[in-house]
């Protein structure tokens, strides 16, 4: 097993594809890191995540100015990683809009987030001196807002806890479109440190009644057509119970860390082990599904020495 996080030594850049996946909605991919999306109103723009740095929210920005002049006047943020939200700040966007919840996540752990993520994974910082504090939200809401841009409407919605308490998705119902921030992943490794397990299915289920006929998902390509939407929402479902169930069987019988991780390992890699960020993600989600099981039901937070010394119980 590598001596650093899987994440340190990922250096190659990746390959950007912005495409339209909807009326004037774009979808911003790059091989497995961290999307955002684009959705153009008659009379502005709303942008869904930000990125980690401003310096890589102009290359969202240098996108969108490649398909409208109209202003950026919202920026969505579907729950508060670092490498979602540190990046606001590049697009002078009046409105900035989170969940109730995730706003109270950035004021509990945002700092120790924004050390943690910045130590494990370097390249997704490139230009994290330019980055002015923590973002924090102009707007929140609890369950449910609609943002009009013209007469186009944004609806954004807390369907359940997933990928973190907080999780928001932004939904266009005159195209159809969703965006799930990291609620759904395609060919890429679900990040569940910060998860709940036992309710992302139940979450990604209420995603399906919507039966959307594409998602803009956290990371990963675009998701066209009811059929890949489909497999998405399967695999990821899939994921989070195949990384669930051996590590919850070894911690309930008072088993170790290492032994849940093994576990894992022998459940997920012959199905996931390809998938982007897979290894960096995996002693993360061990961890957090750990706790889960044992009825710790708010994940505690990552800092730097607790990333570490998790890494450390993994070495044996």
């Amino acid at each position: 097993m590598s001596k650093t996080f899987a994440s340190a030594s990922d250096l190659t850049e990746k390959t950007i594809t912005f495409s339209e996946i909807g009326r004037d909605i774009y979808a911003f991919t790059a091989e497995g890191d961290p999307n955002s999306g684009v959705i153009i109103g008659d009379d502005s723009v709303m942008v869904i995540e930000a990125q980690a740095t401003p310096r890589l929210a102009e290359k969202v920005i240098e996108r969108v100015r490649s398909v409208t002049d109209k202003p950026i006047t919202h920026l969505v943020l579907t729950h508060y990683h670092a490498v979602r939200v540190l990046g606001a700040a590049a697009y002078n966007a009046p409105t900035i809009i989170m969940s109730e919840k995730a706003r109270s996540m950035v004021a509990e752990r945002g700092q120790e987030d924004w050390e943690s993520e910045f130590a494990r994974f370097p390249r997704l910082f490139e230009g994290h001196e330019s980055i002015r504090g923590l973002t924090w939200p102009t707007t929140t809401f609890t369950d449910r807002m609609s943002v009009y841009l013209g007469k186009r409407r944004v609806d954004l919605m807390f369907l359940g806890r997933a990928h973190t308490a907080g999780d928001i998705v932004a939904y266009t119902p005159d195209a159809n479109v969703m965006f799930t921030g990291d609620i759904v992943e395609y060919k890429s490794a679900c990040y569940c440190g910060d998860g709940h397990f036992h309710d992302w299915p139940s979450t990604l289920e209420r995603i399906r009644r919507f039966d959307v006929e594409a998602i803009g998902p956290g990371r990963g390509d675009a998701l066209t057509g009811r059929e890949m939407v489909n497999a998405a929402l399967e695999s990821t479902a899939d994921f989070v119970r195949s990384t669930y169930q051996p590590v919850a069987q070894v911690a309930v019988r008072g088993g170790s860390l290492k032994e849940a991780f093994d576990a894992c390992r022998a459940s997920c890699d012959p199905k996931f082990s390809d998938y982007a960020i897979y290894e960096h993600c995996l002693p993360f989600n061990v961890a957090r599904a750990y706790d889960e099981a044992q009825d710790i039901d708010t994940p505690r937070i990552w800092t730097a020495k607790r990333d570490q010394d998790m890494w450390a119980a993994l070495q044996g």
